[in-house]
């Protein structure tokens, strides 16, 4: 087997640590150059065990500055980072050979960005022995890395490791790594482990110099818990550690306040805000507290806001506009609404998706389907395509007045849309629409369809399907729908099950509805089947998705 090394020159190799500051800047004489690509390849093709760099040849000839060479070769010109790490190691153990810092910095970045994290880790051990520490630079690379692997324990022991360092240096952590870190613990949703980390590490031990933002990372993650009291206790304590809360902060805990429906508590730190000197509130500040009354249904508070928040001189966005508008569709106040849409456009914003879907479902929950239909031509003629929950309102409103046709219709839209892939809830009315209309037919077409577009049945479309074919005096297929549901492994509530076995009794089948009640009887103690619902039936089932 023939190994061919990618172009990478030997005089680059130590250009690139003589850049780092750890040899001379005068190029490697040509027998060093001849001797690195020789270890080189013998390393290759004795890659399963390197025990011949224990003759006395390599002993006597094998420095530093050769094994950075050799390393860089291996792993950049041969792409083989494993083989690096394992020549690293051995050298290091068996020769008693050390290297360079500029060679645990190349090793450790190029591990880590390969994914190679344990041998990464096992590289930090070996540069701490050896008494160097990586940069700020190389530390954040290094953390991240594994932390985004899900190491977080190997994360914590390096930057304690760090701590420790920086104590006895008297220098401090960069406050950039570890925010870096908790940031990573917060996206991944390990809201606990960024708590703990920073009550019992950050902000305690003295290399630790917490900032404002370390402060803003976490309280973001309890907000997004709704640990709002305990995202408070850490607001109240910032000041002990000279840090002062921000714009960011302020706008995080107002955020925090509106999503578990304290808007009132969230409207009393506005004020606080407002009364600030440094920094004054911005229109994500009122579109958050603007939103969260909307949501409660108290349009009046969130109104004054918005008039509050233009007489202080921010300009409201497209998020702002729409927040309101959807807040009156949601209320049934569509008027309102709608002047709010008018005033949007003429003040030259463009609506977009979500202002005409928030319309569209105002028109259609006070019956005034015809104008919500005009808004769906409005967003044609305006080049706004509709997304899967316009079409779901549209389509349930049209199913609830039997316009079963225009449904199909769009339907048919959808199904021209290779950018969606539609949920069941869009499909389910007009299933239901077809069977109450006795036309099981096609509600097995619009099932086709709707498979081919690559939608999974829920259990609210196996019912219908269920219901629609046993009602219709075609009994059989009602079973092997029951049959084909359970094999799939969605579960049939109480309806289902009760309504079948009514079906069939009704039918004279009463052997297979004793059939169907044992089975469901016998999975309800294995607690595979059979769940109970608070549902009292199919019609007053929920067909849509909330904008």
């Amino acid at each position: 087997m023939q190994f061919r090394a990618r172009n990478v020159s030997i005089s680059k190799i130590f250009s690139t640590a003589s850049f780092h500051g750890h040899i001379s800047s005068r190029s490697a004489p040509a027998s060093t150059c001849w001797f690195i690509k020789v270890v080189s390849t013998l390393c290759i093709h004795h890659s399963n065990s390197l025990i011949f760099l224990e003759t006395d040849y390599f002993r006597q000839n094998l420095n530093p500055l050769v094994a950075y060479g050799v390393v860089h070769r291996i792993d950049s010109g041969l792409n083989n980072p494993r083989l690096a790490f394992e020549f690293f190691r051995y050298s290091r153990k068996n020769l008693e050979l050390i290297h360079l810092e500029s060679t645990f910095d190349f090793l450790l970045r190029s591990l880590c960005e390969k994914g190679l994290h344990d041998s990464a880790k096992m590289v930090y051990e070996s540069m701490k022995i050896d008494r160097f520490w990586p940069n700020t630079s190389l530390l954040d690379l290094l953390v991240s890395a594994v932390a985004k692997a899900g190491m977080f324990r190997a994360a914590e022991e390096i930057l304690i490791a760090e701590a420790e360092f920086c104590n006895e240096e008297e220098k401090r952590v960069s406050s950039f790594v570890y925010n870096n870190y908790l940031s990573i613990l917060v996206h991944k949703n390990r809201i606990n482990d960024a708590v703990v980390f920073f009550r019992e590490h950050i902000l305690r031990l003295r290399s630790f110099d917490p900032d404002t933002c370390s402060f803003n990372i976490v309280v973001r993650g309890l907000c997004r818990a709704s640990k709002v009291e305990k995202a408070f206790e850490l607001f109240d304590a910032m000041r002990d550690f000279g840090c002062y809360p921000d714009l960011v902060m302020y706008n995080t805990l107002i955020n925090g306040l509106c999503s578990v429906g304290r808007v009132d508590r969230a409207e009393e730190l506005l004020r606080e805000v407002e009364l600030q000197s440094g920094f004054s509130p911005n229109v994500v500040t009122y579109t958050t507290l603007i939103s969260g009354y909307c949501k409660l249904g108290k349009l009046n508070r969130a109104v004054t806001i918005f008039d509050r928040m233009i007489d202080n001189g921010v300009r409201p966005n497209l998020f702002t506009l729409n927040a309101i508008i959807n807040g009156y569709g949601k209320k049934g106040e569509l008027t309102s609404g709608i002047k709010m849409y008018e005033r949007m456009v003429t003040g030259g914003y463009r609506p977009d998706v979500i202002t005409f879907t928030s319309l569209i479902d105002g028109c259609c929950r006070v019956g005034d389907l015809a104008r919500g239909v005009r808004f769906l031509d409005d967003m044609n003629e305006r080049n706004v395509p509709p997304n899967i929950f316009t079409f779901s309102i549209l389509i349930s409103a049209l199913c609830k007045v039997n316009r079963l046709n225009e449904a199909r219709d769009l339907l048919n839209q959808l199904k021209r849309r290779e950018d969606i892939v539609p949920e069941p809830f869009v499909y389910n009315p007009v299933i239901d629409g077809y069977c109450k209309a006795g036309n099981v037919d096609e509600a097995n077409v619009v099932v086709e369809e709707m498979e081919a577009k690559g939608c999974i049945h829920d259990k609210m479309t196996f019912t219908i399907l269920i219901l629609g074919h046993c009602m219709k005096g075609r009994v059989f297929e009602g079973i092997e729908m029951y049959e084909k549901m359970v094999s799939v492994g969605c579960v049939p509530d109480n309806i289902t099950v009760r309504s079948l076995i009514s079906c069939l009794r009704k039918a004279g089948m009463a052997r297979e509805a004793n059939e169907i009640e044992l089975k469901a009887l016998n999975n309800v103690h294995s607690g595979l089947l059979y769940e109970t619902t608070t549902a009292v039936g199919i019609v007053n089932a929920p067909m849509t998705k909330p904008v």
